[in-house]
């Protein structure tokens, strides 16, 4: 197990393949993911305790967390799971809602629960769980913080069907957008008394003062035996309209060649000019959700052509020259399908 931990640089360069952009957080992120299976196949071989380094991912909805945690499960092979905390927050029966996402991991596991104990699990909207005094809300935040310190810090935890899954190997991954942060971050001291005398002395210097500290997220609202289980923590930025066109070209699977096999599927071939996707990103940006509206803008694009292309036998040619105008149909004999 020790020789097929990939390397950090392995894991950006397979992350590279998916995932546009987000280059630090991405570097961050596989340095804290090879750390942790390093340190499990050590404690496999001598039988040390491993102390674990969850992560927390700082960004706006759609810049990219989720998707990042789901391709670092298919980089490394283990059994990924997602929730919303806000989710958790809003049920009276916390823990059963924590045990009922292990039994997600156990299933995407295969059944194989110690396959399951080395999966990885993302909270997502752990920022709506901050203690604001004075409402019910931050009350049950409070207690969902609570409930999940003990399966974040490594506990045996029985499921329904009275197997036992040790979450001590399992990395727990939390996100948010913690609006308002920046502020905090903006108004907290710097290392600034620190003497430096050379510029790589100052380097360091800039790079801690831009760092979250815990005392950043305890001034937002997380309670500091929670963020003492999050140390390690990397922000995605907010996604331009350029990384918005890369996402739906450049990454293997991307919306431009999902679609393009579908049609070549019907031997039918499909050309979308730049500019279109141009238009889709400003349209994506107005909707203020990141990369997540992509999908939906280019499937209602699509849509009508699709409709008619698999009944005319005589399309040969999909061109497509901009959002708001109807895409042309070239005729002509068609290519038989391999």
């Amino acid at each position: 197990m020790l020789a097929t931990t990939p390397t950090p640089s392995e894991i950006v360069a397979a992350l590279d393949r998916h995932v546009v952009g987000q280059e630090d957080a991405k570097r961050i992120v596989a340095v804290a993911v090879y750390s942790h299976f390093r340190k499990v196949a050590l404690a496999a071989v001598d039988g040390r305790p491993i102390i674990k380094s969850n992560l927390l991912l700082i960004g706006n909805s759609g810049t990219g967390k989720t998707l990042m945690c789901e391709t670092l499960s298919r980089i490394l092979d283990v059994p990924f799971v997602s929730a919303e905390a806000t989710s958790l927050a809003q049920t009276r029966f916390v823990n059963e809602e924590i045990d009922a996402i292990l039994q997600r991991l156990v299933e995407r596991a295969g059944g194989d629960v110690d396959k399951a104990s080395r999966g990885i699990v993302f909270i997502d909207e752990i920022d709506k769980l901050k203690n604001t005094k004075g409402t019910v809300q931050a009350t049950s935040g409070e207690s969902v913080q609570h409930a999940l310190l003990k399966i974040m810090e490594g506990a045996s935890v029985q499921l329904a069907d009275g197997r036992f899954v040790d979450t001590t190997n399992t990395l727990f991954v939390c996100g948010g957008a913690f609006v308002g942060l920046s502020e905090i971050i903006s108004q907290t001291h710097g290392y600034g008394f620190i003497a430096t005398g050379h510029s790589e002395n100052r380097k360091i210097l800039d790079r801690l003062n831009s760092r979250v500290k815990p005392t950043d997220l305890f001034t937002y609202g997380l309670i500091p035996e929670f963020t003492g289980r999050l140390p390690v923590i990397a922000r995605f930025h907010d996604l331009t309209r350029e990384m918005l066109v890369r996402i739906m070209v450049e990454p293997e699977n991307s919306l431009l060649a999902q679609f393009r096999s579908l049609f070549a599927s019907e031997g039918v071939e499909l050309v979308v000019d730049p500019h279109v996707f141009e238009q889709i990103a400003e349209v994506s940006i107005e909707y203020k959700t990141g990369a997540r509206s992509l999908r939906g803008i280019f499937e209602e694009l699509i849509s009508p052509v699709l409709y008619v292309v698999p009944d005319r036998h005589d399309v040969v040619k999909v061109v497509v020259k901009s959002l708001f105008a109807d895409a042309e149909l070239v005729t002509g004999p068609r290519r038989a399908l391999a």
